[in-house]
């Protein structure tokens, strides 16, 4: 199979910059041929007026992708086409060249944008869902969400507004890939077809292995942002002040994390490091720290990683996390933005280390049974049959159409 994979990367790369060449390498060792789109936001680099209403724009209609994907199509003739990101450089306008050229789309969701502005359904430290299936994400551009900004959130809400109204996402995409029942129900909830929306979890390339002994340190691994939880965890670790913390990542909360550990000698900033480093990292935890709030994540790459390792995860009992962390058998559950709570559970962690051992396991077992690579390569290709016979019904059902006039 020829498979087109198109992405517009992050200034900061993510998790969705991740499964992106997870899925590519997937797809190439098992005998496809790749084809790769990708735009970078480091392109965006005109900050004037003028440049900022072009990005506004090519939110909305990116001619030039349009343009250069058209050409890519039209010369490759792939079989199927699989958007990852496609905000702000690609933009929708590459649904309708693909079906002009009669090729499948398929688009994963890695965030909550088609049902609110910012992404992450959360204002004032609380779950927000106010742009839920509304034509217009208006009380998003009140509020200012996107980047605290009403321009760029106006932006947004209307290409948002846009390509609803010509049904873009319900008819121009042919499969949607999300990776928890969560976010699958939520996007039906957005308007998605749910016929089209199909359930693939992430997976891990390699197996790092499980670890060795108990782990003496508590772990946080990510974004260095509010929406991830940062602020409650500096928060907590005010009176766990016994217990060490270690934090690897890059944000602009990094400032806040310096201060805590400028405090406090048991919290630890760790540098950038390298993969198989992150995994050593993982691995002697006893446990990691995922305090993400309201719909922030949609999966967490992070937690398999933690499961593949046997090592448990404390996470916020809110949409995705609440499901892929398994209370009392994966890891615990805490109240989202409550460090109170989370202080709590992470001193239950640190004294019963029995309980915590078997929670490990268990974590070892879910990534055995759910999240390595063949299974996940199956529900891949198996999805991209489903576009395929999608985008031929629709064919047919256009011609029968024409038939009947």
């Amino acid at each position: 199979m020829k498979v087109l994979l198109a992405h517009n990367r992050y200034c900061w790369p993510g998790g969705e910059d991740e499964v992106f060449c997870r899925e590519k390498e997937l797809l190439r060792m098992a005998g496809h041929k790749i084809l790769e789109y990708t735009r970078d936001n480091s392109q965006i680099a005109d900050s004037t007026i003028v440049g900022k209403i072009k990005v506004g724009l090519q939110t909305v209609w990116a001619f030039d992708s349009a343009k250069q994907l058209r050409s890519l199509l039209r010369r490759e003739r792939p079989d199927v086409a699989h958007f990852h990101n496609t905000f702000p450089l690609i933009s929708p306008s590459a649904y309708y060249v693909c079906q002009e050229e009669g090729i499948p789309v398929i688009q994963s969701l890695y965030n909550a944008r088609l049902m609110c502005p910012a992404l992450f359904c959360l204002r004032d430290g609380r779950v927000c869902e106010d742009c839920l299936g509304r034509a217009l994400a208006w009380p998003g551009v009140v509020h200012g969400c996107y980047h605290d900004s009403h321009v760029q959130t106006a932006v947004v809400a209307g290409m948002l507004a846009a390509h609803g109204f010509f049904r873009t996402w319900q008819e121009r995409v042919d499969a949607y890939i999300v990776a928890t029942e969560f976010f699958r129900q939520k996007s039906i909830a957005a308007g998605l077809p749910s016929e089209k929306i199909f359930l693939k979890p992430h997976f891990l390339s390699a197996d790092p292995g499980m670890k060795q002994g108990t782990g003496n340190y508590a772990l946080f691994m990510g974004r260095l942002a509010p929406e991830k939880g940062v602020r409650t965890l500096l928060k907590a670790w005010k009176t766990l002040r016994h217990i060490p913390l270690w934090i690897c990542g890059e944000g602009p909360m990094k400032g806040d994390v310096v201060g805590l550990a400028d405090e406090n000698p048991f919290v630890r900033i760790l540098p950038r490091l390298s993969r198989s480093e992150c995994f050593e990292v993982m691995k002697g935890a006893r446990f990691l720290v995922w305090p993400s709030e309201g719909y922030a994540e949609t999966f967490g790459l992070v937690v398999i990683e933690a499961f593949a390792c046997g090592t448990p995860v404390i996470g916020s009992r809110v949409g995705a996390m609440e499901e892929v962390v398994d209370d009392k058998r994966t890891g615990l559950h805490f109240t989202p933005g409550d460090p109170e709570d989370l202080a709590a559970k992470v001193h239950y962690a640190w004294t019963h280390l029995p309980e915590l051992v078997e929670m490990g396991l268990t974590g070892r077992a879910e990534y055995e049974s759910k999240y390595t690579a063949e299974p996940n390569y199956e529900a891949l290709v198996g999805i991209y049959g489903k576009a395929i016979r999608n985008r031929l019904s629709s064919r047919q059902d256009l011609s029968a159409a024409f038939q009947e006039k």
